[in-house]
């Protein structure tokens, strides 16, 4: 593009939204810069190594390098040689689980001194309500004639090569411009996109995440009802959901958890004044869930007396991705209960961890915290208690 010497530039483009975008981009013909200030990720991807897990990136990544069509540094001159500016920093809660808007404007005043007239900033992660249009105004305020726009990602970690081409985009901007160039950029990568305004492609963002977390709730809510009478939940939804098409949206059971689901619930709570009781409530089922196990086996067991194995660290299977994992927080709470805890994964990086075979021999006790695939071929002895809330084993979950 004229006076540019990228197409984009992805800021924050090292972590698990921004580099397979920016690879994505990169591999459709568009020169790419990748500005992040993680120098160890900036290192890591520079030498054409993935930083985390993500099927098909690897290939990609050594593609791209090698087509010359993307470059990777600590540099925020990148920014001022881009025409398009993909941000990937959210907005983040606070301890009072509040958004806090100063982090992204103490951001963006920052960045304004490296932008130029005539780009467009293309905001990517969960936004609170409201937040395009007052990054609009800080850099019009700067005295910036740039576009502004809002494209939340909805890919899911694992399978975001994949989504990014397959899913619609959703595509919305502070005006008719900015909305318009989005479109065409998505659409190089994308079959289709979905025009909104600012505010509701916000909403759009923290509704489907809310949406995603509530479903989960209710699942652990009526697992936890099976459990305290004593009955395998997954013999009930077998049965719910066998041939009845009107419950095969149900998810299972399992830990709900994750960088986005419960921050965007609580967002979506303080964007209407924290009267969102449905969210809240599932904030208080997902986040029990690992009190509700610990509390069943005091029932069974004197766990003072027991070693206990957590098996899988991750939030969820086939990622090494720890953050905000109800397994830590399971952790935690065995570690004041229990005589030990033995934890194993097959992808976090963690040197607290032990094989998976070790802690099958040496835990009495084995709770599944992620379902990676491995596990299945563990030769675990059949006298020995399995807590599989998923149902991954297929025996059932019937707790002590």
């Amino acid at each position: 593009m004229s006076g540019f010497q990228y197409d984009v530039c992805v800021v924050g483009g090292c972590g698990h939204v921004g580099l397979p975008l920016a690879l994505t981009f990169a591999d459709s013909g568009l020169n790419v810069s990748i500005y992040d200030t993680n120098d160890e990720s900036v290192a890591t991807v520079r030498g054409g190594k993935m930083p985390f897990r993500e099927t098909g990136a690897q290939e990609l990544l050594e593609r791209t390098l090698a087509s010359n069509r993307l470059e990777v540094r600590n540099d925020p001159h990148l920014v001022t040689a881009s025409r398009q500016i993909i941000v990937v920093i959210g907005t983040p809660v606070d301890e009072h689980l509040n958004p806090t808007f100063y982090a992204m404007r103490r951001f963006f005043l920052h960045l304004t001194q490296y932008l130029r007239d005539g780009q467009l900033i293309v905001l990517r992660s969960t936004v609170y309500p409201g937040t395009t249009e007052k990054v609009d105004e800080l850099v019009r305020e700067a005295g910036l004639k740039i576009h502004v726009a809002f494209c939340p990602e909805r890919i899911a970690e694992g399978r975001a090569l994949e989504e990014l081409r397959e899913l619609p985009q959703i595509v919305s901007g502070c005006d008719p411009e900015a909305e318009q160039q989005a479109a065409d950029l998505f659409l190089r990568i994308a079959r289709k996109v979905v025009r909104l305004n600012p505010l509701e492609a916000e909403l759009a963002k923290i509704i489907t995440n809310s949406w995603r977390y509530i479903q989960f709730a209710a699942a652990n809510q009526f697992f936890m009802i099976a459990a305290d009478h004593g009955l395998d939940f997954y013999r009930l939804y077998d049965a719910l959901t066998h041939d009845y098409p009107r419950m095969a949206g149900m998810p299972g059971s399992g830990f709900a958890a994750g960088p986005c689901l419960f921050k965007d619930t609580m967002q979506l709570a303080a964007a209407n004044n924290n009267n969102f009781q449905l969210g809240h409530a599932a904030m208080l089922i997902n986040e029990g869930l690992p009190n509700f196990i610990v509390r069943h086996l005091r029932q069974q067991y004197e766990l003072h007396d027991h070693s206990v194995g957590i098996l899988g660290m991750a939030y969820k299977a086939e990622s090494d991705d720890p953050r905000s994992s109800l397994s830590y927080k399971l952790r935690k709470i065995l570690e004041y209960e229990a005589k030990e805890v033995l934890c194993a994964d097959e992808y976090v990086s963690d040197p607290r961890l032990i094989p998976a075979e070790e802690l099958v021999e040496r835990a009495d006790i084995v709770i599944l915290g992620a379902p990676h695939k491995r596990y299945r071929s563990l030769a675990i002895p059949d006298g020995k208690p399995v807590i599989d809330v998923w149902n991954y084993f297929g025996k059932g979950v019937c707790l002590p």
